[in-house]
């Protein structure tokens, strides 16, 4: 089955309102933009459609497929997408290095070009297109936008009865371990302001695979960055084959401990992009009611 980019004028109004909003927010000049990372291993047959609908519905966005030797031949598909249009680009990787390190070396290439936020989503469409007006949205109050399952709103589609409750688990072990004010710990989609990430000290980042959610929420949560949720529906995936097995959970479980007595991480100096010093623990409860707009436009 291939995902095909749709129009629909509701999400079409949306996504003007978000791009007003950007130039509003940030001016005329070239850190107007926003980069979206995805990192990509035997995606060939996702690829493709997911590009051309970002492409298609958000014209104020990039994106940056960093790809780790795909033997399914996605590396290539990416150069022929990027070879189209200077939207898009692509890091190739010598073999399958990690999640976390693709979400890093795409972090700063985008540091590196001056964009102004960083979304980060999966390349199997589990992450929807038509969801990142709410993230992009929400980013204006906030430091680090979630895409949640768990909050009002959010649900999963087609998953099994043990893989939601192995997810939810998951979440609320990590939340209380650590103390996170988040819902949906493990969720990979997400939006970065830049600031947050001049602030990080990468070499402290110690996980790669998909504990690096959790690592980055916490290194965030840390630094009394803001950061909120908003409702996404998570679909699994209908071509290609999941990444996620027990030995990677385990690995995540094991992790949440580790950060929980590791000494205090680095942080940059960066400054705050809305003028305000950011508050330590703010709860996402205060920012609940960032994307009235770009809801009224979705007809939400």
């Amino acid at each position: 089955m291939r995902h095909k980019a749709k129009r629909d004028i509701r999400t079409d109004r949306a996504w003007s309102i978000l791009h007003r909003q950007f130039t509003c927010l940030h001016g005329q000049g070239t850190n107007t933009r926003g980069l979206v990372v995805i990192p990509t291993y035997n995606e060939r047959e996702n690829l493709p459609d997911l590009v051309s609908a970002l492409l298609t519905e958000a014209p104020f966005l990039d994106v940056l497929v960093v790809d780790d030797g795909s033997p399914d031949g996605t590396g290539k598909i990416a150069d022929s997408l990027a070879k189209r249009t200077k939207r898009v680009r692509v890091l190739h990787r010598p073999g399958k290095l990690g999640l976390g390190s693709a979400y890093v070396a795409g972090f700063e290439y985008a540091l590196s070009r001056d964009y102004c936020c960083v979304i980060q989503m999966d390349a199997d469409f589990s992450h929807r297109p038509q969801d990142l007006p709410r993230l992009l949205q929400a980013v204006d109050s906030a430091d680090l936008v979630i895409g949640s399952r768990n909050v009002p709103g959010g649900r999963t589609k087609n998953w099994s009865l043990l893989r939601r409750f192995v997810s939810k688990g998951g979440s609320f072990y990590a939340r209380t371990v650590l103390g996170l004010p988040i819902r949906d710990c493990t969720s990979g989609f997400k939006c970065f302001r830049r600031e947050v990430l001049e602030a990080v000290d990468f070499a402290d980042v110690k996980s790669n695979g998909y504990g690096f959610q959790v690592e980055m929420n916490h290194l965030c949560h840390r630094a009394g960055f803001r950061i909120v949720e908003v409702p996404i529906v998570f679909p699994d995936r209908s071509t290609g084959r999941s990444k996620m097995s027990w030995r990677i959970f385990l690995e995540a479980a094991g992790l949440v401990w580790k950060l929980r007595i590791r000494r205090a991480p680095t942080y940059f100096e960066a400054a705050d992009a809305l003028g305000v010093p950011p508050e330590r623990g703010l709860s996402a409860e205060r920012v609940s009611d960032a994307t009235p707009k770009v809801e009224r436009a979705l007809g939400k």
